[in-house]
């Protein structure tokens, strides 16, 4: 070995071991020298890209909702015997359909790119079912509409000889929305939950339900501030169910998610979002149970549960973005399924095999 004056200004060096010596506890034959490595993320870029979906999308989820629910109550209501809610569910249906299309269209940048959609149909792509149950809904939902306007003015619409054909569409038209009430309200959950968004992934056998519930919470909410209060009955029996199934599928989502995955639905924004609009359901149903006999209790009830409804979409939505721009909500549920695979002996595939 050599030396040199300038040793005395060198760092002590540690002491080398042995190979002997660096004999693993556990019977391994050596220690490694160098750490296993912690990913992360590279550079802690998110690992999965959010989608670029702003307030249009949001408006088009909660529209969608209100179409779908009140299509349900538009046939709820034809047989209890209530033709007062069942027109105004009707032109609630017609008018949430086609302001949820326009705010679609518009997120689109192009009318020709909704059209674009329908030129084939793909029963494994949400997207795809979702525009043709758009589509055909739409189209149902405005025959409805226009026999109930018809009606109104005492049928005065310049129709001729296409109120016959109007009136003998009206019966099948109503079918067909009772029909696609349910996909319209709970494919947009299945569209997001498509996605490798984590959130909206984790959360894929639940948030179906949690939306139609929305919609169902919707449409009573528009009804009970639409119509008078003796004819709100059915609308009133389904705010209680749907408040319900709101608030029991959404603490079930929750609790199957990994904390990661679910900690976006419970903090920030979104989080605000969600805990107002639990209160929010349970106010409106309570006094759409309670207090619905009273014209202005109702029609306060119904905008309650039309605002929880509204943050329900709107937070999981934001949920979802902020879960995709942070990598740790993709990188700690996807180590914490690897351990748990590893722990049930799976050690001879490809996933626990390659770290």
């Amino acid at each position: 070995m050599t030396t040199s004056q300038h040793d005395s200004h060198r760092p002590p060096q540690p002491t080398r071991r042995s190979r002997r010596d660096r004999k693993a506890p556990d019977g391994a034959r050596e220690v490694p020298m160098v750490e296993k490595p912690e990913f992360t993320s590279y550079y802690g870029r998110p690992v999965v890209k959010a989608p670029p979906w702003g307030d249009e999308i949001a408006a088009y989820l909660f529209l969608g909702g209100v179409a779908g629910g009140s299509s349900l109550l538009s046939a709820g209501a034809q047989l209890t015997g209530k033709p007062t809610l069942q027109r105004n569910a009707r032109l609630t249906a017609f008018g949430a359909a086609a302001l949820g299309t326009a705010a679609l269209v518009h997120d689109l940048g192009r009318p020709e790119r909704f059209l674009y959609m329908l030129r084939t149909f793909k029963v494994t792509s949400p997207m795809s079912v979702g525009s043709w149950v758009l589509s055909s809904y739409s189209a149902g939902a405005g025959v409805t509409a226009a026999a109930e306007v018809d009606r109104l003015t005492g049928q005065r619409l310049p129709l001729g000889p296409l109120r016959r054909l109007l009136n003998a569409l009206e019966a099948p038209a109503e079918a067909q929305t009772a029909l696609l009430a349910a996909p319209l309200s709970s494919y947009t959950g299945a569209l997001l939950s498509a996605t490798a968004v984590p959130t909206w992934n984790a959360a894929r056998d639940q948030l179906p339900f949690v939306f139609v519930s929305s919609a169902a919470m919707a449409a009573s909410g528009a009804a009970l501030v639409t119509t008078p209060v003796n004819q709100t009955q059915p609308a009133r029996v389904l705010s209680a169910a749907a408040a319900v199934g709101e608030l029991v599928s959404m603490k079930v989502m929750k609790k199957k998610m990994h904390p990661a995955e679910a900690e976006p639905l419970e903090t920030g924004v979104p989080g605000t979002m969600l805990k107002w609009a639990e209160r929010l359901t349970a106010a409106g149903a309570a006094g759409a149970v309670l207090l619905g006999g009273r014209r202005t209790t109702a029609a306060a009830s119904g905008l309650l549960m039309l605002g929880a409804s509204a943050l329900t979409r709107l937070g999981v939505l934001r949920a979802g973005i902020a879960s995709a721009q942070d990598p740790r909500h993709t990188v700690e549920p996807q180590k914490a399924r690897l351990e748990e695979r590893r722990a049930r002996g799976v050690v001879d595939d490809s996933i626990t095999t390659a770290g």
